[in-house]
């Protein structure tokens, strides 16, 4: 019923409003001076455009009065994520400093005391965006102050926002300045939690959702400081299943390509399994006490369909793991898992059609080599 309902409220009244945002943004990174940074800046529209447009499903949540609010604060900050993710990934002098400056961008986005202005890019190769970034995160700003309850989630809302760069920093500088550091930080943020330090950082890394879901219950005025505290618990839980499926579907792609993928830092195949069945049922089991409680349920369960669904949940590797998580949350996972596997066809066929097709102009992005 909560997936219905979210339907409902989700084309018609949420989607228009995603569609206009990402145009809207679009425009503005297409005006980027430096050649590379408005490459990335488009290249994480394109081709990333579909985690803004899940994020916002949680805009159904909010009261109409409201929505749109919620809606230009989720598209924006979830851009925002994406684009730090790029920016971070290529080589600094110094990957750490140059992290937190340009992550500074992103708990400023979630701190109504911030000023816009700073200049994030000073440790950073390039610098010449136009004032994207700091567009970004100034529309995240105003957008949330708006909502009503904005002062109830405010600490809970910093508090993931801020784990959330520090994770993204340490697991980009890993490549430059070895994994110590990267662990040394996960351990000390794990000490006193639920959670060991490998679960930790993979929830940290994705907790830009946990944001997106604080910001969707601060559009209603009964939201309560504690209630913003469990969501965020929730939310971390349900977060270390998207950082280490998406690192489980893609490890054949990560293996051709020489890289790390997280997954690795589990050297035994059935304590994966184990561990993901274990926070999966520990992640529904605090999504059922929050308010909403059926949709971040449903969230959830959309979120082991998605990846559990995918070609690479097939491989030798990945399959009894998925196979695993699936029994774990059954029955509930089996509207969701159909209504995936489907839309997964639906899109291998409109892709094949396509390509028969003439193909459109390249985007602007394309060829560019930074």
């Amino acid at each position: 019923m909560a997936l219905v309902l979210a339907n409902a409220r989700y084309w018609p009244t949420v989607a228009p409003l995603v569609r206009g945002e990402l145009r809207r943004w679009e425009r503005r990174a297409q005006a980027i001076n430096d050649r590379c940074l408005r490459a990335l800046a488009l290249e994480k529209l394109h081709e990333e455009r579909f985690n803004a447009e899940v994020a916002a499903t949680l805009a159904t949540l909010a009261p109409s009065a409201h929505r749109k609010h919620v809606v230009e604060a989720i598209v924006a900050l979830e851009l925002l994520y994406d684009y730090l993710d790029g920016l971070t990934e290529q080589p600094s002098p110094d990957p750490l400093l140059d992290g937190n400056c340009l992550f500074q961008a992103f708990a400023d986005a979630i701190d109504p005391s911030a000023e816009g202005g700073r200049d994030y890019y000073r440790h950073h190769p390039r610098s010449d965006d136009g004032g994207y970034l700091d567009a970004l995160s100034g529309a995240v700003r105003v957008a949330v102050a708006r909502l009503p309850a904005a002062s109830a989630i405010a600490e809970a809302a910093q508090r993931s926002t801020a784990r959330c760069a520090q994770a993204q920093i340490h697991i980009h500088a890993a490549s430059h300045v070895g994994t110590a550091q990267l662990e040394a930080w996960a351990r000390s943020e794990a000490a006193g939690t639920e959670l060991d330090w490998r679960e930790l950082l993979a929830g940290a890394a994705s907790s830009v959702l946990a944001v997106h879901a604080l910001i969707a219950a601060a559009a209603d005025h009964r939201t309560t400081p504690m209630d913003a505290i469990e969501i965020e618990a929730a939310y971390l839980s349900t977060c270390v299943l998207i950082t280490v499926l998406d690192s489980l579907v893609d490890d054949d792609q990560d293996v051709k390509a020489g890289k790390p993928g997280f997954i690795r830092l589990y050297g035994d195949c059935d304590l994966l399994a184990q561990t993901l069945a274990r926070v999966a049922g520990q992640a529904a089991r605090q999504a059922r006490t929050v308010p909403n409680a059926a949709h971040h349920v449903m969230t959830l369960v959309g979120v082991v369909a998605y990846y559990t669904s995918a070609p690479g949940a097939r491989s030798e590797l990945a399959r009894p793991v998925a196979g695993h998580l699936r029994g774990e949350l059954q029955p509930l996972i089996v509207p969701t898992l159909t209504i995936m596997r489907a839309w997964r066809l639906a899109k291998r066929v409109r892709g094949s059609w396509q390509r028969t097709r003439t193909r459109a102009d390249s985007d602007s992005y394309d060829g560019v080599t930074c």
